[in-house]
């Protein structure tokens, strides 16, 4: 195995782990902000109008955290494939542009 390609193997394993510990880490604390809402919910003992607002911070909370882990993966794996010049990956560069119809 060359050099160039020892490389490409050890960036291959590292960028799998940085998914699998990121992945990790959200899920990790999805579950700790749901295990506080539930206990803040158990605690307060059925007033209603506290326990929607808990259920919403939790909420806005986890949908946030996952929005951002998803962005955050899917700019660096945009930002790599351009890096490694692998942009035209799934598309055919046009022969010609498409010809404008006059007034």
């Amino acid at each position: 195995m060359g050099r160039d390609e020892s490389r490409a193997v050890q960036d291959s394993e590292l960028e799998k782990d940085r998914a699998r510990y990121g992945l990790l880490a959200v899920v990790v604390s999805n579950l700790a902000i749901a295990g506080v809402a539930i206990f803040g919910v158990w605690r307060l003992d059925g007033d209603r109008s506290v326990i929607v607002g808990v259920l919403t911070a939790a909420f806005t909370a986890v949908s946030g955290m996952t929005t951002a882990y998803l962005g955050i993966k899917a700019v660096s794996n945009t930002a790599r494939a351009i890096a490694l010049g692998d942009v035209s990956r799934g598309r055919e560069p046009s022969a010609a542009p498409p010809a404008q119809r006059g007034q």
